[in-house]
């Protein structure tokens, strides 16, 4: 009787919270802020949808015309970042394996009569592990406490430095309406001229076998 009487009151209680919840004041919803919607047009720089390439025109870019040799320089954008190239390089790429125009003018040789900056001594060291292998056995030409690199200065232009342009591009002005805030902190006074990394400075921190 007692079990009976509990499950009375428990049933008679919800119905009255129930009844309660039903006759009172109804409660606004919660609105959720939308996020703003982002389109295609304002992805990038081309400021037309994805689907109508037809329509697409590129801000036009201007590459310097200066001549080669005449003196003008382009700040480094950040400490030892690659020069940029600061003439026109109308008829001077693709550099391949038989032709590169730059060694014409900037081989260290010749670099100051042609008023060029000359390729620096980095250019003229390898730091790529000679190792042996005769088509079928392999085997390290220098001990992996040295860190497998052997960094010999040789007397031609290394071969990881040949391609000039894959590193050093010419510059271009254009309105690609995009704002850099970028300010580069040189660890060296001249270092929006010049690079730090020469002499010492080539092997600084390395455990390896210098020649």
């Amino acid at each position: 009787m007692k079990m009976v009487s509990k499950i009375s009151l428990g049933l008679a209680t919800a119905a009255v919270l129930f009844l309660a919840g039903c006759t009172g004041e109804a409660q606004p919803a919660k609105t959720e802020t939308a996020a703003p919607t982002i389109t295609e047009e304002s992805l990038g720089l081309r400021k037309t949808d994805l689907y109508t390439e037809q329509e697409t025109v590129a801000d036009q870019t201007n590459y310097g015309k200066g001549s080669a040799g005449s003196g003008y320089k382009i700040k480094r954008a950040f400490q030892d970042a690659p020069p940029m190239i600061p003439h026109d390089v109308e008829g001077m790429l693709p550099i391949t394996i038989s032709n590169n125009a730059c060694t014409g003018c900037h081989m260290p040789a010749v670099a100051t009569s042609m008023g060029a900056t000359a390729i620096p001594a980095s250019h003229f060291m390898d730091f790529r592990p000679k190792h042996n292998f005769d088509g079928k056995d392999f085997t390290k030409s220098v001990d992996n406490m040295k860190n497998e690199i052997s960094v010999k200065k040789i007397s031609k232009l290394a071969g990881a430095r040949f391609n000039c342009s894959q590193c050093h591009a010419p510059q271009s002005a254009g309105n690609l309406a995009v704002e850099n805030t970028f300010e580069a902190q040189f660890t060296s006074k001249d270092g929006a001229s010049k690079s730090s990394w020469s002499g010492s400075k080539l092997t600084e921190g390395l455990d390896t076998l210098a020649d």
